[in-house]
């Protein structure tokens, strides 16, 4: 067997170069705002499931068994080929013809509602790993129940969860290379489609590989400083699910 011949240069050319720039430019979008939807959702399905209000805590646990047991895959045709067949015929019908970039919608939306059931769990685990008496300490001070968590809980709690809600959005980041089974022009998407016109797979694929690397290695070390920032001295770190 002959040595590769490896041609990095072609990755410069138009339109390779392009592809790269929009593929990477569509991951860190669809990431971001997967994100967007996961935080707020999975810290309130979080929050109502440490709640002493049982059809919260019912709602909140039947969300996380639900997206957290169903693999992504799964979840993502789901909602781009069944979910528009089972609404309203002209709902369906919008969603397949005149939704704009129905395919991206659909992988924000998909990674989102994912998503947030980890981040539900990380923020339930968060809130019970503070001592009981906290919240009872509040209570006595004459804290109303919203009062405490946003006074007591939360801002303790959050602080403590850095390193798993960190893992949680590398997460997004590396899932929405599942959003090319749709369709979605990603940037897992755009390498093969340029080993698909220039054979340079190993060109292509290792280029997709340093810039998920350098993304996941530039959130790893802001994340570091943050949680350096916001460490409760004394404090148990609680690890991820």
């Amino acid at each position: 067997m002959g040595a590769y011949n490896w041609n990095w240069p072609i990755l410069l050319k138009d339109p390779y170069f392009g592809w790269i720039v929009s593929g990477f430019g569509n991951t860190c979008l669809i990431a971001l705002l997967a994100w967007a939807i996961a935080f707020p959702l999975g810290s309130a399905i979080g929050i109502a499931r440490t709640t002493e209000s049982a059809p919260l805590r019912a709602i909140g646990t039947a969300y996380v068994e639900l997206f957290r047991n169903i693999p992504l895959l799964v979840q993502m045709f789901l909602w781009y080929f069944v979910v528009p067949e089972l609404l309203p015929s002209d709902w369906g019908r919008w969603i397949k013809r005149d939704l704009p970039h129905p395919q991206f919608v659909t992988a924000v939306v998909c990674l989102g509602l994912y998503t947030a059931s980890r981040v539900a769990e990380q923020v339930r685990s968060g809130i019970e790993s503070i001592p009981r008496g906290q919240r009872n300490a509040g209570r006595a001070m004459g804290l109303t129940e919203l009062q405490v968590y946003r006074y007591v809980l939360l801002p303790v709690g959050y602080r403590t969860i850095i390193p798993p809600l960190t893992s949680d959005f590398l997460g997004v980041f590396k899932n929405s290379s599942l959003a090319l089974t749709i369709g979605v022009l990603e940037l897992t998407s755009q390498a093969r489609q340029i080993e698909e016109y220039t054979f340079a797979a190993f060109e292509a694929f290792t280029t997709a590989t340093v810039l998920y690397c350098l993304v996941t290695g530039l959130v790893i070390l802001v994340m570091r400083v943050v949680e350096r920032r916001t460490r409760i001295v004394g404090a148990i770190t609680v690890g991820s699910k």
